[in-house]
C-alpha cells in the first residue's frame, strides 16, 4: 500500500519538530535561582535578628523570658552622653576611612591603563599576576607581614634605621595612634589594587580597536589616545562602581581594621562594624543591633541617594 506524498512531507515535517523546549526567561530564571537563595540566607534572613534591638537579651536566655525594652537601647544613643560621644567617635572614623577609599577610588583605573601599556606581554601577566595575589591573602596574614616590616623590636624597617643611624630608638609603627587612617587605606590598596583593576581592564579590552588605529593615522601621541580614547571609554564604569561605593559607604567591613587594632589605636581604628562587633562581644548584644540597624538604614538611604545621582547627572540609574 503506497502512502501519499504530501502524508509523507507532513509525517516528515511532524519527526523534525523539536520537543517542546522550556523558554529562556525561566532558563534564566533557573540560573539566577542558587544565588537569590544564598543572597536570601546570608543577606535576607538575618534581618530577624532586628527583634534583639527590643529586648533586654542576655545570652544563654531564652528570648521569650527575656524582658521586652521597646526603644529603650535606641533612645541610649541619643540620651547617653559617653554613648553618643562613642558613636559619633565611631562614624567619624568610618567616614574618614570611607572618603579615602572614595578618593583614592581612581588608583586602579590608572593602573589598568598603565598595565595595558606595558608592550611586553610576558611581563604585563606577571605584574598583573603579582598584583592580584595579595587579594586571596587573609588580612591576618597581611598584619603578618606589616609585623615583619615595622615591628619595634626586630622589625625590618627599624633594623634598617637603626644600623643606618636615622634613629636610636625603635618606632612602634603599629601601636601608634598617629597617621591610623592613611596607613589603613595604604594597606588596603596594597592588597586590592590588582583585582580592583580588572574591571577596567576588561572595559578597556571592549573599546573598539578601530579608534586607536584612526587616532595612530591623525598622528595621536600614545598619551592623547589614552587622554581622548581609552579614559572616557571606562569612564561608565568607573561612575557605576563610584556611586556603588557612596552607597556602601558605611559598610567598610571589619577584618583590615579588626586585624590591626590594638590598645594604643584603637581610638582611630575602631569603624563601625568593628564597633558592633565589639560591642556585641562585650556582652551587649541589644545595643549592637541596634547600631548594625542604623547602618544598614543609611546604607539603603545612600544607596537610593546615589542612584538619584546616577539619574540626575547620567541618566541612567545603577538599580
Amino acid at each position: 500500500m503506497s502512502v501519499p506524498a504530501d502524508q509523507l512531507a507532513q509525517l516528515g515535517s511532524a519527526a523534525a519538530k523539536p520537543g517542546r523546549r522550556l523558554p529562556n526567561k525561566y532558563k534564566l530564571f533557573l540560573m539566577a535561582l542558587p544565588f537569590l537563595a544564598v543572597t536570601f540566607i546570608f543577606y535576607y534572613l538575618p534581618i530577624y535578628g532586628w527583634i534583639y534591638a527590643f529586648y533586654d537579651y542576655i545570652p544563654g536566655i531564652p528570648l521569650e523570658k527575656t524582658p521586652f525594652v521597646g526603644f529603650k537601647w535606641f533612645r541610649t544613643i541619643a540620651e547617653n552622653p559617653t554613648q553618643t560621644a562613642e558613636v559619633v567617635r565611631v562614624m567619624k572614623n568610618t567616614v574618614a576611612m570611607s572618603g579615602l577609599g572614595i578618593a583614592t577610588s581612581f588608583l586602579p583605573v590608572v593602573f589598568a591603563i598603565l598595565l595595558t601599556e606595558i608592550k611586553t606581554g610576558w611581563y604585563r601577566r606577571i605584574v598583573q599576576t603579582l598584583t592580584t595575589i595579595p587579594n586571596f591573602i587573609s588580612w591576618i596574614l597581611v598584619y603578618s607581614v606589616a609585623f615583619t616590616l615595622f615591628s619595634v623590636d626586630n622589625g625590618l624597617v627599624n633594623t634598617l634605621l637603626l644600623k643606618l643611624g636615622f634613629i636610636d630608638d625603635g618606632i612602634n609603627f603599629l601601636a601608634n595612634n598617629r597617621n591610623v587612617w592613611l596607613a589603613m587605606i595604604a594597606w588596603y590598596w596594597w592588597k586590592s589594587l590588582g583585582w580592583g583593576a580588572i574591571l577596567y581592564l576588561a572595559a578597556i579590552t571592549g573599546i573598539d580597536q578601530e579608534l586607536y588605529e584612526a587616532a595612530e593615522v591623525d598622528g595621536a601621541s600614545r598619551f592623547r589616545k589614552i587622554w581622548h580614547i581609552t579614559v572616557p571609554g571606562i569612564m561608565p564604569t568607573f561612575f557605576v562602581l563610584l556611586l556603588l561605593s557612596i552607597g556602601n559607604f558605611v559598610n567598610n567591613g571589619m577584618e583590615q581594621y579588626f586585624a590591626f587594632q590594638n590598645a594604643m589605636n584603637k581610638d582611630t581604628i575602631e569603624v563601625l562594624d568593628l564597633y558592633v562587633y565589639n560591642i556585641a562581644f562585650s556582652n551587649n548584644f541589644a545595643f549592637a543591633t541596634v547600631v548594625s540597624m542604623l547602618k544598614s538604614i543609611i546604607s539603603v538611604f545612600l544607596l537610593f541617594l546615589a542612584n538619584g545621582m546616577s539619574k540626575w547627572v547620567r541618566k541612567e540609574s545603577i538599580i
